[in-house]
C-alpha cells in the first residue's frame, strides 16, 4: 500500500535556509474564497482525479494508505476547518476508517496507521491542541532546530526556544505519544558546547523521534546568498565531525537508534537494537518514521500539492510547484504533473541514494545479479578501507563510512 503526502506550502515567514517550495500568501480583492479555501479544496480535489483517472498507484476507489503524512511549509497555518475537509476526503477516497475520528471526535486512538503533521511550535496554541483530539493525527514532527533565541532569530524562525517545551507538553496533554523534533547543528560560529546544550535540552523532553541535520547553504535560498557576500562561514570539517560523534553517541546513551544518517528514534525495551533485518522491512523501534522510510525502501507513495511528487509503477512524477497554476489546473481537472519511466539503471541509482542511507542498507538478493556484481565490484575497495560493511546478505556503511556517504554513493552509482 502507497504512503500517502500532502504539500502544505504555506508558510507566515520564510526561513532563511529553506530550499523547499513555500509561500506567504497575500490575500487578493473580491476573491470569494481565500488562497488556503482554493488551495485545499484543489488538494482535495486532486485526490479525487488521482483515483478517477486511474493513474500511479492510486488506482481504484478501493485503494488504501499505509501511511499519511502533511508536510510543507507549515500544515499547522491551515485552519481546523481545512483540515478536517482534507482527512473527509482522505477517507471517502482511500476507505481508511477515519470518519469515527473526524465526525464523532472520539480522539486519535481509532486511527490503524501512522498519521503524521508538522508543525511550528508557537502554533501549537492550546486550541490547535484541543482541535487535534478531533483529528486522526497520532504523530507531530515539529522543527525546534535549536534551543537558541540568537540561533533562531538568524534563521528568521518565528518561535523562541521555551515555546518547543510548551508545545510538546500541551501535545502530550492531549494524548499524542509520538512526537518527532527537528535539530541543527553547524550555525556559524557555533561551539561545541553550545551544541552539547541543544541536543540536552531535547533529551529533556523526551520525545519518540529526533531528526538532525546540518545547516545546510542551499543555492537560491537568503542563507546561501550570506554565505557568497561572505557575511557568515561554514564551520570546518573537523568541527563538523565532532559534532556528528556527540549527537551519535549522545543519542545512543540516551536510548535511541540511528536507524538513518539523519533520524534516531527511541528504543523499547522489545525493541533489541538490531543491525541486519529480513526484506520486508519491520522497524525494531516502533517510533521510526515510517512514512519516511517509505522512501529509502522502495515503497509506492503518492503526493498531492504544489511541488509534491509520487512515485509507482516504474514511474515518478511531479506537481508543478506554483500554487495559482497547480489551483488552475485541478479546476480544469488537469493534474499539473510531469512524468518520468524509471528504467533499470535509475532504479538500481535510486537504490543505492536511499537503502545506502539506512542502518540496513542494501539487500543483495533484491536487485538483479547483474546489478549485484556491478555493485560489489565497486564495493570490494570500500569494504577494505572499512567504509562499508557486509553483513549477512545485506551491504552498509560504517561509522566511518557515514561521514563520506555522498562521495561512496556517488561512487557506486551506473553512470
Amino acid at each position: 500500500m502507497p504512503g500517502l503526502y500532502i504539500h502544505i506550502p504555506f508558510c507566515a515567514s520564510r526561513c532563511i535556509y529553506c530550499g523547499f517550495y513555500s509561500t506567504v500568501p497575500a490575500k487578493k480583492k473580491n476573491e470569494r474564497l481565500s488562497v488556503e479555501e482554493q488551495y485545499v479544496n484543489a488538494v482535495c480535489h486532486e485526490m479525487e482525479l488521482r483515483t478517477e483517472k486511474k493513474c500511479d498507484m492510486s488506482a481504484g476507489r478501493t485503494s488504501s494508505l499505509s501511511t499519511i503524512y502533511l508536510g510543507g511549509g507549515t500544515p499547522s497555518q491551515l485552519s481546523f476547518e481545512s483540515l478536517q475537509k482534507i482527512f473527509q476526503t482522505i477517507n471517502k477516497v482511500y476507505h481508511i476508517g477515519l470518519e469515527r475520528n473526524i465526525e464523532n471526535n472520539t480522539g486519535t486512538t481509532a486511527t490503524p496507521i501512522e498519521i503524521t503533521m508538522e508543525c511550528n511550535p508557537d502554533d501549537v496554541t492550546e486550541e490547535f491542541a484541543q482541535n487535534l483530539r478531533q483529528l486522526p493525527v497520532n504523530r507531530i514532527s515539529m522543527g525546534a532546530q535549536t534551543f537558541s533565541d540568537e540561533r533562531l532569530k538568524f534563521l528568521h524562525r518565528r518561535h523562541t526556544a521555551n515555546e518547543v517545551e510548551t508545545a510538546v507538553s500541551r501535545l502530550r496533554t492531549v494524548g499524542i505519544r509520538n512526537i518527532s523534533v527537528d535539530l541543527m547543528f553547524g550555525f556559524p560560529n557555533e561551539t561545541l558546547e553550545e551544541w552539547e546544550d541543544d541536543i540536552e535540552r531535547l533529551l529533556a523532553l523526551d520525545v519518540e523521534h529526533i531528526s538532525a541535520y546540518s545547516l545546510m547553504y542551499e543555492e537560491s535560498t537568503p542563507l546561501y546568498r550570506l554565505l557568497q557576500a561572505g557575511k557568515v562561514k561554514e564551520i570546518n570539517d573537523e568541527l563538523y565531525r565532532q559534532m556528528y560523534d556527540m549527537l551519535i553517541d549522545r543519542l545512543a546513551d540516551a536510548g535511541y537508534e540511528q536507524y538513518e544518517i539523519s533520524n534516531f528514534a527511541k528504543l523499547t525495551p522489545k525493541s533489541p537494537k538490531l543491525k541486519v533485518q529480513s526484506s520486508k522491512f519491520k522497524a525494531p523501534s516502533p517510533f521510526r518514521s515510517q512514512h519516511n522510510s517509505s522512501y529509502w525502501h522502495n515503497i509506492p507513495y503518492i503526493g498531492t500539492g504544489a511541488s509534491a511528487h509520487s512515485y509507482g509503477n516504474g514511474k515518478r512524477s511531479w506537481n508543478v510547484a506554483d500554487t495559482e497554476t497547480y489551483i488552475n489546473a485541478i479546476r480544469e481537472d488537469r493534474l499539473p504533473c510531469e512524468a518520468e519511466v524509471i528504467d533499470a539503471d535509475t532504479h538500481y541509482n535510486d537504490t543505492v541514494m536511499t537503502a545506502l542511507r539506512t542502518c540496513e542498507g542494501i539487500e543483495l538478493s533484491t536487485i538483479s545479479a547483474e546489478y549485484r556484481t556491478y555493485l560489489m565490484c565497486l564495493a570490494t575497495p570500500l569494504l577494505q578501507q572499512g567504509l562499508l560493511k557486509e553483513d549477512n546478505g545485506w551491504i552498509h556503511l560504517t561509522r566511518n563510512g557515514i561521514y563520506v556517504s555522498d562521495s561512496i554513493m556517488s561512487d557506486l552509482m551506473k553512470v
